[in-house]
Order: structure tokens, then C-alpha cells, then sequence
């Protein structure tokens, strides 16, 4: 009996400790772009403390974007799909920074290496259209709308963010933590 009691006791402190420590889960939803742009899906991505907002139109085989991650003003970010691997090369990405003119620019781009690149890239497998970017509150957001390819609706993805933008040209991103982590899938049906 003594010992039930013991049990009992453990998991009623157990519960009022855990009650009481203040949850830092993150949540896409209930964020509010400008414009009055709207997306009827969000997923938290599980690093770098990014969040892919999306609405996929099934009709025109679509999918409109935001992809919005935490970066400095002289930092980058960047979010694509890999239709063929789960690694970033061959991923066809948007990026997003702060042009040496102060302008924030964006633009789709296929990753055929891991160093930077300023050699015309090759064609996209799927058009990239309505790119644009944000700077808010300490977070870049990139816009676009990829038309999908074949009737697919699940591909692999690839997030990033680095620190640096030299030459108008991102820099390497860190290999280490968070950074080699930023991959997954997403289902856009």
C-alpha cells in the first residue's frame, strides 16, 4: 500500500512540475502575413526554426508557397525540392538576401554543387513564378508558386540559411548542427 502511495505521489508531482514548465513549442499557425496573402497549410520544419506555410491547387497541379525562417539582414535563407534525392544537390531552390543596393531580392535557382556559383544555372524542372521576398521583424519570408511536375504531390525538401552574402553571392552555410539537419518531406495533397 505504501508503495502505491509512493507512485501516485510521484506522478501527481511528476504532472504538477510538468504543468508548470512553460512550453516553447513552436507553431506555424495563427501568423499573419502582409498583403493579405493567406495559406490554407502549415508545417513548423523541424530545424533553424523555419515554417513552410502553402496552398496547393490540385486543378492546376500548383502548390503557392512562404517559406519564412529567422536570419540577420546580412544573412540568407533558402527553401527547395530535390525530385530526386533527399540531399541538396539537385535540389531547385528560392533564395532570398539583402542585394549590396540595400534591396531585398529572391530568385529560383537549381543547386548542382555545394559551392556558390555564379555560372548560369541550368533549367528547373518545374516552373518557378510570383518569387518575391520579406524582411520582417528578423525573419526573411520567401514567396513562389511551383507548378508541380507530372501529378506528383509528395517530394523531398531542403531548407537553409546562412550567414553570410559576399559579392552579392550567398556563402557557404555551416556544416555542423542544425544546418546538415534542415531536410525532409512534404506532401503538398
Amino acid at each position: 500500500m505504501a508503495s502505491l502511495f509512493k507512485l501516485i505521489s510521484l506522478l501527481f508531482l511528476g504532472a504538477v512540475i510538468s504543468s508548470s514548465v512553460p512550453c516553447h513549442a513552436k507553431t506555424c499557425s495563427g501568423y499573419t502575413f502582409s498583403g493579405g496573402r493567406s495559406f490554407s497549410s502549415c508545417t513548423d520544419l523541424q530545424h533553424l526554426g523555419a515554417a513552410l506555410y502553402y496552398n496547393h491547387d490540385a486543378s492546376e497541379n500548383a502548390v503557392s508557397v512562404a517559406f519564412k525562417a529567422p536570419q540577420s539582414s546580412t544573412g540568407w535563407v533558402a527553401w527547395g525540392l530535390n525530385p530526386n534525392s533527399t540531399k541538396m544537390v539537385g535540389t531547385q531552390a528560392v533564395v532570398a538576401f539583402h542585394h549590396s543596393n540595400g534591396s531585398l531580392i529572391a530568385y529560383p535557382t537549381r543547386l548542382d554543387s555545394y559551392a556558390p556559383s555564379m555560372l548560369p544555372q541550368p533549367p528547373l524542372s518545374f516552373p518557378v513564378t510570383d518569387v518575391s521576398a520579406e524582411y520582417v521583424k528578423k525573419e526573411m519570408i520567401i514567396f513562389a508558386t511551383l507548378r508541380l511536375a507530372g501529378g506528383a504531390t509528395e517530394f523531398n525538401q531542403v531548407w537553409q540559411e546562412g550567414s553570410t552574402v559576399s559579392h552579392d553571392v550567398p556563402q557557404a552555410h555551416s556544416m555542423a548542427g542544425d544546418n546538415i539537419k534542415s531536410l525532409g518531406s512534404i506532401d503538398f495533397q
